[in-house]
Parts: C-alpha cells; sequence; structure tokens
C-alpha cells in the first residue's frame, strides 16, 4: 500500500551543551536518534503502535547544529507493506532568533526510514492503516 500522507511537523527540541562534539557541534548520532524518533511518530500517526527501527538510508549531513539552535523534524509516510512502513524525515535547523529576524531554517539532513510493526512479543505484525482522512486527535 502506498501513501501520500501530508508531512508533518513530528519533533522539534532545542540542541544543547550535552550534545556537542569535540568541536562544538551538535553530534551526528543525536541528530540520527531525532530522526529515527520523528519516523516512528510518523509511523504511529497512520495507526502503528510498536514499531521497531530496521534501516535507515544515507544521511548526509548539509548543514551543522550549534548549540542554542532549534531543529525541527518533518516526517512522511513514504510507503506502508504488509508489516513495515517507510518513512521520510527532513531535519532543519534554525538559531533561536531567527524567526523573529526573518532568517529562513538552514537543511541539515534528511533519510527514509523503514519500521516493522511488532507484537508483545517481539514478532512482526501486520499494518493496519487508519482509513483516509482519519488521523490522531491533536493534543489540547
Amino acid at each position: 500500500m502506498s501513501t501520500s500522507d501530508e508531512e508533518i511537523l513530528a519533533l522539534r527540541v532545542s540542541a544543547m551543551p550535552a550534545n556537542t562534539n569535540a568541536h562544538g557541534t551538535i553530534f551526528g548520532g543525536f541528530v540520527l536518534g531525532l530522526i529515527d524518533q520523528a519516523g516512528a511518530i510518523a509511523a504511529n500517526r497512520i495507526g502503528a503502535s510498536r514499531v521497531v527501527t530496521v534501516s535507515m538510508d544515507e544521511v548526509v549531513f548539509k548543514a551543522p547544529v550549534h548549540v542554542g539552535d532549534v531543529v525541527s523534524c518533518y516526517a512522511r509516510v513514504v510507503r506502508v507493506g504488509r508489516t513495515s512502513i517507510k518513512t521520510s524525515v527532513r531535519v532543519v535547523a534554525e538559531g533561536p532568533t531567527a524567526r523573529a529576524l526573518g532568517v529562513p531554517p538552514r537543511e541539515v539532513t534528511e533519510a527514509e526510514a523503514v519500521y516493522v510493526q511488532i507484537d508483545e512479543h517481539g514478532r512482526p505484525l501486520p499494518v493496519r492503516p487508519l482509513p483516509a482522512g482519519v488521523n490522531e486527535p491533536e493534543p489540547q
């Protein structure tokens, strides 16, 4: 089953000093973790419950992330298989006052990740996506 779900803001965090490397920029592994979380959130929004990461494609970092930057992950579901869900995640960063100054976000990276829905015993479980037009209610 294919899907063309809209891209959602799946995750937004502030980059903190604890996430820096020896060069003073944010660890690539920290960003990879954000991609993994954002992709899983997109999978959950179509009705998948418990998912585990199977793969992530090549990740090329186009711009650094600095301490204090606001990092946003936009995700969408690309394809739904029998037990798997493929997502696309786009990561951008901006300084804490960038929006107020009219500075556009920097494209940091993008990646596709594949998840498999599993049952409580860790076995693959068929994905039953929510019907078209049905989404989880937004938090209030």
